[in-house]
């Protein structure tokens, strides 16, 4: 989560969205970088409205605008599963390595899910504690140009975006039946992601 006191604008960082790569980029111009631990670099909207935009307020600011990215529900799926796949993670418990992505994709829609499919959901990571999104400018990560466009615009400066934090790459494949579950139970989601526009400048 990034702060940009003048320009009044926080950049929430949306698990999996490319948030590190614009850390990366941006962290040296913020008023405030939260990078780590991992709980308060991914502050969802709920909590921001809660505890830090009160905070800000307290100390000078105006209603800070928020700006965050959004992903193709399944494409998010799939990042996490990879990310969890890693190496890394063998023979922990919220590793993936022997998990199918049917049955992983089937673990997440549980509401009781084994440590490796707790990932929460961008809807509710993007939603105030009514259930409403809540963010002032949302940008699809697959036209991440138009949010780099909006942050240039915005900040006034250039930004070059490297990569960091990838996902390892693997070949996985939803069957049809278990596509057509996560569609029906992640409507909102899938709702959501489309109507975003790139209409920022």
């Amino acid at each position: 989560m990034l702060v940009f006191w003048k320009e009044n604008l926080v950049l929430l960082a949306v698990p999996k969205t490319g948030t590190t790569a614009i850390e990366k980029s941006l962290s040296p111009f913020a008023d405030i970088s939260i990078l780590n631990p991992p709980g308060l670099k991914h502050t969802p909207v709920a909590k921001f409205n809660r505890f830090v935009q009160p905070y800000l307020e307290s100390v000078g600011s105006n209603a800070m605008e928020t700006a965050g990215v959004i992903r193709n529900p399944l494409d998010w799926l799939g990042s996490w599963y990879r990310y969890r796949a890693r190496p890394f993670l063998d023979g922990k418990p919220n590793s993936t390595k022997d998990v199918s992505f049917d049955d992983f994709v089937l673990e997440v829609l549980k509401e009781d899910s084994a440590p490796f499919a707790r990932i929460g959901s961008q809807r509710r990571f993007l939603s105030n504690r009514d259930g409403d999104v809540a963010v002032t400018h949302l940008f699809k990560f697959e036209e991440i140009s138009a949010y780099v466009r909006f942050l240039e615009h915005r900040l006034n400066r250039k930004i070059e975006l490297g990569r960091a934090n990838v996902s390892p790459k693997m070949e996985i494949r939803l069957s049809s039946s278990v596509d057509a579950i996560l569609r029906d139970a992640w409507a909102a989601e899938f709702e959501l992601w489309e109507s975003v526009q790139a209409s920022e400048t």
